[in-house]
């Protein structure tokens, strides 16, 4: 059998010219950014140029970043369909971002908040394809992982920021969606933060649990008071897993 190759794409005579890892992030990126600023430009006809601009800056940061790991340590030849996957949830992401800065988003409209929940919803349910086919392909990697991470903690973010604008609980609700990034911020003081942590089940449950979550509260169904009561249970849920991660690198530290 043919060793793996390169990610590769025909030229203009029908030879194929290797892009690499990289080069397919760019080739898959570009279609994604385009999809982008199309869906959000007829979602949001009145939104101004920032706001239809915000879901494609988002992926480009995210691409940026990928890029950046790709280059530094990737270790294989192909960039593979688990992180096409991936960027595909990070594409996902950025698009929930941009009624969080279009003037008139309509917010408190049922069709919306659907239309809102089948988004998130489908990252969420894509989140576990990406390790299977990096498994399946032989692609996994310490990249892939983290590059799944991330795109989880952006989402988090993204979905605690639209459950706080739709109402669904107070400002604490951010802790929800970004205690990812407190633990990173609290890294750059406390450098025995950084170390790597072992792989633990409950830290992926309780990641899906918190995603999960923060999909249910935007349904229109769920309103004060059960929404907060739902959201402070799967807050006390992620606080106890970044508590256990904590302790495990202070008493290593």
């Amino acid at each position: 059998m043919e060793k793996d190759r390169a990610d590769q794409r025909p030229d203009a005579q029908g030879r194929s010219l290797p892009v690499g890892p990289a080069g397919a992030l760019i080739m898959l990126t570009l279609p994604l950014l385009a999809l982008l600023m199309l869906v959000s430009t007829v979602a949001f006809p009145g939104a101004g140029v920032v706001a239809l601009a915000t879901g494609p800056a988002l992926l480009t940061t995210v691409a940026g970043v990928a890029a950046y790991g790709l280059a530094t340590g990737y270790p294989h030849d192909r960039f593979g369909a688990c992180n096409t996957v991936t960027l595909i949830r990070a594409a996902l992401a950025a698009g929930l971002a941009v009624p969080l800065v279009a003037a008139g988003a309509p917010m408190a409209d049922a069709p919306f908040a659907w239309a809102v929940v089948a988004v998130a919803a489908c990252a969420l349910c894509l989140d576990g394809l990406d390790g299977w086919l990096a498994r399946q392909s032989g692609l996994a990697s310490a990249f892939g992982a983290r590059f799944d991470m991330e795109v989880d903690a952006l989402l988090g973010a993204i979905l605690s920021l639209l459950a706080l604008t739709m109402g669904k609980a107070g400002v604490w609700v951010l802790a929800l969606g970004f205690l990812r990034y407190a633990f990173a911020a609290a890294g750059l003081v406390l450098p025995w933060l950084t170390r790597d942590l072992p792989p633990r089940m409950g830290r992926k449950t309780v990641c899906v649990i918190q995603i999960a979550t923060l999909t249910a509260l935007l349904a229109p169904p769920l309103q004060p008071p059960l929404s907060p009561v739902l959201a402070a249970m799967a807050t006390a849920l992620l606080i106890g897993s970044f508590g256990t991660d904590v302790l495990w690198l202070w008493r290593r530290r």
